[in-house]
C-alpha cells in the first residue's frame, strides 16, 4: 500500500475506505471486509452517525489497531474550544478507541453562521493542537477549507494542518486550492472521488478504462492518486470494495492525466464552505 508522508512525520495510505451512509450491520460488515481486503485507512465522521458501526467493523477485522489509520471529523455546528474537546471524547467512545489517527474540522466556520468565524476556527484548532499533544489524536487537519480559511488560521495556529479533505474528482478538482495546499505541505484528500457516480457515464473515462483494461472507477481513482491526492471511495459491495483497491498495476500517461483534468464540470455537490448549509 503506497503512502504519503504528512507534515508531522506520520504516514497516510493513498487509498482509503469511505463510510458515508454506511450504518448499522451493513456498515460493520463493509468496514470489516474492507480491512480484511487490504484497506488500512478508514474514514468516518460524527455527522455520518456510524462511528459505532465503524468501530465494531475495525474490531471484527482482527487486524491490529496500530496498523489501521482511522479518521473522524468534528461537525460544523459543534465548533469551538470546549465543544471540540467534548465532541472528540464522544467520537472516541463511539469508536471504542483510545485515539484517532486523524481528526478534521469537517467544515470551516463562516460569516453566515458565526459572528466571528476567524476566532471560532482558531479556538477549535487550539483545542485540537492540545488534544494532539495529549496523544488522543495523531494528526490534525481540516476539511473543505479554502485558501482564505487556511491563511487566516495560519495567523494563530502553532501547527499547519496535516490534511485538507476537499471535494475532488474528475469534473471538479479545485486545482488552485490543491496547488496552494501542496505548496504549504498540506496533503489533499479527495471526498466524492467518483463524482457521485457521474464518472460512470463519461465517454473519455470509459475509453481510457478500455485501453488499460480497467474499470472507470479504477481509472478515476488512479488519476487522483497520480495527483498525489488521497482517495477515499465508499462502497458496500464486496466486488467494488476490492476493485477500488486494485490501482497499483497500471499508470495513466501524462496525456491521459491532462485529458481527465480538462473534463467539464460534472458531479459537483454544490456545497461551498462560505455559505453552508445552503447549496448552489
Amino acid at each position: 500500500m503506497a503512502k504519503l508522508i504528512l507534515n508531522d512525520g506520520n504516514e497516510i495510505p493513498t487509498i482509503g475506505f469511505g463510510t458515508y451512509e454506511s450504518t448499522e450491520q451493513e456498515g460493520i460488515d463493509a468496514v470489516r471486509y474492507a480491512i480484511t481486503s487490504g484497506y488500512r485507512l478508514i474514514d468516518t465522521a460524527a455527522f455520518y452517525k456510524n462511528e459505532e458501526a465503524v468501530g465494531k467493523g475495525i474490531k471484527a477485522s482482527g487486524i491490529d489497531r496500530s496498523d489501521i489509520f482511522v479518521t473522524t471529523k468534528l461537525w460544523r455546528e459543534s465548533l469551538g474550544y470546549e465543544s471540540a474537546k467534548k465532541e472528540l471524547a464522544l467520537s472516541l467512545d463511539k469508536l471504542g478507541l483510545d485515539y484517532v489517527d486523524l481528526y478534521l474540522i469537517h467544515w470551516p466556520a463562516n460569516a453566515k453562521n458565526y459572528d466571528n468565524w476567524q476566532q471560532t476556527n482558531a479556538d477549535t484548532w487550539r483545542a485540537m493542537e492540545e488534544l494532539q499533544a495529549e496523544g488522543k489524536i495523531k494528526s490534525i487537519g481540516v476539511s473543505n477549507f479554502w485558501q482564505e480559511h487556511l491563511e487566516v488560521l495560519s495567523e494563530t495556529a502553532k501547527l499547519t494542518p496535516a490534511v485538507n479533505q476537499i471535494e475532488f474528482h474528475p469534473g471538479y478538482w479545485q486545482p488552485e486550492l490543491v496547488e496552494y495546499c501542496q505548496k504549504q505541505n498540506i496533503v489533499v484528500e479527495a471526498w466524492s472521488p467518483l463524482a457521485r457516480g457521474k464518472v460512470f457515464g463519461n465517454e473519455l473515462l470509459k475509453q481510457i478504462a478500455r485501453l488499460h483494461q480497467k474499470s472507470v472507477a479504477q481509472v478515476s481513482l488512479r488519476w487522483i492518486i497520480q495527483h498525489d491526492v488521497v482517495a477515499i471511495p465508499k462502497s458496500t459491495t464486496n466486488e467494488r470494495i476490492t476493485g477500488n483497491l486494485d490501482l497499483f498495476d497500471f499508470e495513466l500517461t501524462a496525456e491521459e492525466m491532462r485529458l481527465i483534468d480538462t473534463i467539464p464540470e460534472m458531479g459537483f455537490s454544490g456545497e461551498l464552505p462560505n455559505i453552508w448549509p445552503d447549496t448552489v
